[in-house]
C-alpha cells in the first residue's frame, strides 16, 4: 500500500497527466533523463491515484469516467499563483478572478449563473470541506486556505461525480492534499522576495518517528504592502500544517492534522479606468496595475457611529483546523473510512468600495446638496489646507464586515469489493455557524488620485457635506447568528463488467436546514436632526427576524468508461445536483433550491507523443437566487440558465526536453427565465454575466541540461475573451491576453534559483465593472476592477 502510495505521489508531483494539462506541460524531466520523459509520461499514466470526486478509495485515472485535473507541487510552483483561487486559471471551464488579492476571488464554473464570490466552488483539505456553505456573502472558500510548500498536489473535477460526496457540490469541488512524512528525514526552505517589496518565507520538514510513524510540519510567513501599494503594511501573516500519519501493518492507516491560518490582505476593488467601447485605458495617473484608492490618510478613520475602523485589517482569515482521516480494513474486502474535521475562527473584510466613478467638485455638489447646490469651500480633512478647484473627485464607503464561524464535518463510509464490483455506502453530516455584524455605507469624500485624501466640503449655502471626510453614515446594517445543519446519505456501486468497459452509479439525499435571528437596516433618520448637516444621513438596525428553513432532495449520477487500448479511452455522464440556500439567501427571504442537471462525455488519448483530454458538456440549471447590494439596499436576481461548453487540455513533446502544452474552453451560456433587479428586468436569452465564449492558455516550456546545471524556461500567454459585467449585458468587458513566464536552474541536487514574472506586457485587462450598479456606466470614465500589473518574483530554496 505504501508503495502504491509513493508511486502515486511520484507520478503527481511529476505532473504528467492527460487530465493535467499544465503540470504536463511544465514538469516534464523531473525525475527521469530527458530521452526517457515522454515514455514515462505514457507509462506512468497508468498509475493508481487518489482523486477528488471518488467514493474515498480513488480509482486509477484511465477508469474516471469525469473530467479531473490533478496539479502537482512542481506546477503548481511553475504557475506561479498570485492567489489560491488564481491556480484555477489553469483549470478548462473554470474562469477565476483573482483581481481583488489574495482574498475576495470570483470564480465561475461552467456556465453556472452567478454574480460573483464562488458560489459553486467547494474547497476541501484531505476530502474534508473546509466550511461547507461554498459562499457567503464576503466569505468564499479560498479565503480559508492558503497554498504554501506543505501542500503536495490539487485536484479538482468539474460537474461528474460532485453532486454525491463531501457537501454536495455540483460545480467545482478543488481538494487540497497536503504533504506527509516518510521513512527518511526530509527537508525545504524557500525565501522569495518580489520587485514590490513582499517577503516571503515557506519550510517544511519531514520524517520517520517509527517504523509505522511518520511526521510533516511547515507553513509560510509573508509581508509587504502589496502590488496595489496603499503605503501602510496591507499583507501580513502565515500558516502552519502539521500531520502525524501511522500506518496499521498493512491494513490501513489513519492521519492526523492542524492547521493554523493567521493572514490578511487588501481588498482590492474597483479603481477609475476610461472605456469607449471596447477599447480600455489608463484614467489620469491612476496607474492601471499598481494604483490603489486607499492610502495612509484613509487608512484609520471613525465614523460617524463612532466605530474605528482600519483598512490595513483587510480581507483574511484568522482560524484554526483540526481533522482526522482513518482507513481500515475491518475483514478481507470490507474497508470503513471515516473523515472528520472542525474548524474555528473568524473571516474579516474591511475595504474602501468606491460608490462612484470621478467627477468635478461642483457636480459632487450637485450630487450631495441636490440640483443647483454649489461649492463654498473644498479643504483637505487632514489639514484643512485648501484644495485646488479643478481636483476630480469621488466617494468611496468603508466597510466593516466581521464574521465569526466555525464547522464540524464527517464523513462515514463503508466499501465492500467482490470481484470486479465496488459498493460504498455513507453518511455525511456538517454543523456550521457564523456570527455576521456588517456596517456598510459610510462614504468618504476622496482625491480621485492614487492614494487617494479625504476631502470635506461646504456648500455655497452653507450646508456642511462633510464631517471628517464623511458624506454619509450606515446604509445598510445587518446583525445575524446562523446555523446550518446538512445530514445527507449516499451509495455508489462501481462494477468493471469487462478489461475494457466500467460503469458506475449513485445516489444521494440529503437534508439542509437553517435557523437563526438577523436584523437588517430599519428605517433611515438624521442623526442630529439638522438641515444644515448633510453628513450624518445613516440608518438604524431595525427589528431581528426568525429564520427557520429545512429542505430536502436527492441528487445522482450515472456514468461509464470504455477503453480502446491502454491509450485511448472514452467515458459519458449524467448527473442531477442541487445547491440549497445558505444563509444571505435565507436573510431575503429566497428559499429556492437549485437544480443543476449535466449531460457530459470525453476523450482520453495517453502516448509518448501527446497527451489529451477533451469533454463536451451541456447544463441546464434552474432556481438561482442572489441578492446584489445596490445604494444600501438588496436587490434580488432569481432564475435559470443553459450551458453548451467543451474543455480541452493537453500536452505534445515532440523532442526531448521540450513540451507545449495547452488549454481551452468554449462555452455558450445563456440565461433562461432569469430576472434582476427585484423581478423587473427579463435577461433570458443574455449570455451569462462574467464568463467568456473563449478562454485558451499555451504553456511552452523547455528543459536542458548544461554542465552541472539543470536550467528550465517556460512561459504561458493566456487568453480571456469578451465578457459583460452585468446580467443585462449592458457593461462590456473586452478581451485580453496575459504573458507570464519564469527561469529556473537546478544548481545542485540541494539549492534551486528561480525568477517568475506575471503579466509581462503590463495589459489592462478587466475581471470585473461596477457590481453595485444596474446596468452600463456609460462610456468615459467608470469603475471598473483591472488584473494586477506586472510583477516578478525571485526565489532561493535548498532541500536536503
Amino acid at each position: 500500500m505504501q508503495t502504491n502510495r509513493t508511486s502515486a505521489c511520484r507520478w503527481l508531483l511529476a505532473g504528467v497527466t492527460p487530465f493535467a494539462l499544465f503540470a504536463a506541460g511544465t514538469a516534464a524531466n523531473a525525475q527521469t533523463a530527458p530521452q526517457d520523459d515522454a515514455q514515462a509520461a505514457a507509462d506512468e499514466s497508468q498509475a493508481e491515484i487518489v482523486v477528488v470526486g471518488t467514493a474515498g478509495g480513488g480509482t486509477r485515472r484511465q477508469d474516471a469516467a469525469f473530467a479531473v485535473t490533478s496539479l502537482g507541487a512542481e506546477a503548481i510552483a511553475r504557475a506561479a499563483p498570485n492567489s489560491t483561487a488564481d491556480l484555477l486559471r489553469t483549470i478548462p471551464g473554470v474562469s477565476a478572478e483573482s483581481s481583488g488579492g489574495q482574498n475576495g476571488a470570483n470564480i465561475f464554473v461552467r456556465g453556472y449563473p452567478s454574480g460573483g464570490d464562488a458560489q459553486f466552488v467547494t474547497f476541501q483539505l484531505g476530502g474534508v470541506p473546509f466550511f461547507p456553505p461554498p459562499t457567503l456573502s464576503f466569505l468564499e472558500n479560498s479565503q480559508l486556505i492558503r497554498l504554501d510548500e506543505t501542500v503536495e498536489r490539487v485536484e479538482a473535477v468539474r460537474g461528474g461525480t460532485g453532486s454525491l460526496f463531501s457537501n454536495g457540490q455540483p460545480g467545482l469541488t478543488v481538494n487540497v492534499q497536503q504533504r506527509e512524512g516518510g521513512d527518511m528525514l526530509k527537508g525545504f526552505a524557500k525565501l522569495s522576495y518580489t520587485d514590490y517589496d513582499e517577503v516571503r518565507g515557506d519550510a517544511w520538514i519531514s520524517g520517520p518517528i517509527s517504523q509505522d510513524t511518520t511526521f510533516m510540519v511547515g507553513g509560510y510567513y509573508a509581508q509587504g504592502n502589496g502590488i496595489r501599494d496603499p503605503r501602510f503594511r496591507a499583507e501580513k501573516g502565515g500558516q502552519v500544517t502539521a500531520n502525524i500519519r501511522h500506518d496499521f501493518d498493512g491494513r490501513g492507516s489513519v492521519l492526523i492534522y492542524g492547521r493554523y491560518l493567521n493572514d490578511h490582505g487588501q481588498w482590492l476593488l474597483p479603481i477609475p479606468v476610461v472605456q469607449d467601447g471596447s477599447k480600455i485605458s489608463q484614467f489620469a495617473n491612476f496607474d492601471h496595475g499598481t494604483g490603489a484608492l486607499a492610502s495612509r490618510d484613509t487608512r484609520i478613520t471613525t465614523n460617524n457611529a463612532g466605530r474605528t475602523v482600519d483598512l490595513a485589517d483587510g480581507r483574511g482569515a484568522k482560524i484554526g483546523n483540526l481533522g482526522l482521516s482513518f482507513d481500515y480494513e475491518l475483514v478481507d474486502n470490507l474497508r470503513l473510512r471515516e473523515r472528520a474535521s472542525y474548524l474555528w475562527g473568524t473571516a474579516n473584510t474591511v475595504g474602501l468600495v468606491p460608490t462612484d466613478a470621478p467627477m468635478s467638485a461642483a457636480d459632487m455638489a450637485v450630487a450631495l446638496g441636490g440640483a443647483g447646490s454649489t461649492v463654498g469651500s473644498l479643504t483637505f480633512a487632514s489639514d484643512g489646507a485648501a484644495a485646488p478647484g479643478e481636483t476630480q473627485v469621488m466617494r468611496a464607503g468603508i466597510w466593516d464586515v466581521r464574521k465569526r464561524i466555525d464547522a464540524f464535518v464527517n464523513d462515514l463510509a463503508l466499501e465492500f469489493s467482490a470481484g470486479g464490483n465496488k459498493l460504498t455506502g455513507g453518511f455525511y453530516l456538517a454543523n456550521y455557524t457564523t456570527r455576521d455584524t456588517w456596517a456598510l455605507g459610510n462614504d468618504v469624500l476622496l482625491t480621485a488620485e492614487p492614494n487617494a485624501r479625504r476631502l470635506n466640503l461646504t456648500l455655497g449655502d452653507g450646508r456642511v457635506a462633510t464631517r471628517d471626510g464623511f458624506t454619509s453614515g450606515d446604509s445598510f446594517l445587518v446583525s445575524g447568528r446562523y446555523e446550518g445543519r446538512d445530514i445527507a446519505f449516499y451509495a455508489v456501486d462501481e462494477l468493471q463488467i469487462t478489461d475494457k468497459l466500467r460503469v458506475d452509479g449513485g445516489l444521494r439525499w440529503q437534508r439542509h436546514e437553517v435557523t437563526g435571528d438577523v436584523a437588517t437596516s430599519g428605517a433611515a433618520f438624521d442623526q442630529d436632526g439638522s438641515a444644515a448637516t448633510l453628513y450624518d444621513r445613516t440608518v438604524q438596525l431595525g427589528r431581528a427576524n426568525r429564520i427557520d428553513y429545512g429542505g430536502s432532495r436527492w441528487s445522482w449520477t450515472v456514468g461509464g468508461n470504455y477503453d480502446f487500448t491502454n491509450q485511448v479511452g472514452v467515458f459519458a455522464r449524467y448527473s442531477r445536483g442541487n445547491s440549497f440556500p445558505q444563509f444571505d439567501n435565507l436573510r431575503e427571504g429566497l428559499t429556492l433550491i437549485s437544480r443543476v442537471d449535466t449531460y457530459e462525455g470525453g476523450l482520453k488519448v495517453s502516448t509518448p507523443l501527446v497527451n489529451l483530454y477533451a469533454t463536451l458538456f451541456h447544463n441546464k440549471f434552474d432556481g438561482l437566487a442572489t441578492t446584489q447590494i445596490i445604494n444600501g439596499v438588496p436587490n434580488e436576481s432569481v432564475g435559470g440558465a443553459k450551458a453548451t461548453g467543451v474543455e480541452l487540455e493537453g500536452v505534445i513533446r515532440p523532442f526531448a526536453g521540450f513540451s507545449i502544452a495547452a488549454a481551452g474552453t468554449y462555452l455558450d451560456g445563456t440565461y433562461r427565465g432569469f430576472f434582476s433587479g427585484n423581478g423587473t428586468i427579463d435577461n433570458t436569452g443574455n449570455r451569462v454575466q462574467r464568463q467568456p465564449k473563449w478562454m485558451w492558455r499555451v504553456t511552452p516550456s523547455y528543459e536542458l541540461e548544461v554542465g552541472n546545471f539543470r536550467p528550465s524556461i517556460f512561459a504561458t500567454l493566456q487568453y480571456t475573451g469578451d465578457r459583460f459585467s452585468d446580467p443585462e449585458n449592458a457593461q462590456l468587458l473586452p478581451n485580453y491576453y496575459q504573458l507570464d513566464a519564469g527561469v529556473s536552474v537546478e544548481v545542485n541536487q540541494r539549492l534551486k534559483l528561480a525568477v517568475t514574472g506575471n503579466n509581462l506586457t503590463d495589459e489592462l485587462g478587466l475581471t470585473e465593472g461596477n457590481p453595485r450598479i444596474i446596468g452600463s456606466q456609460g462610456s468615459g470614465t467608470i469603475l471598473a476592477r483591472p488584473i494586477l500589473g506586472r510583477s516578478f518574483r525571485f526565489s532561493a530554496a535548498y532541500s536536503f
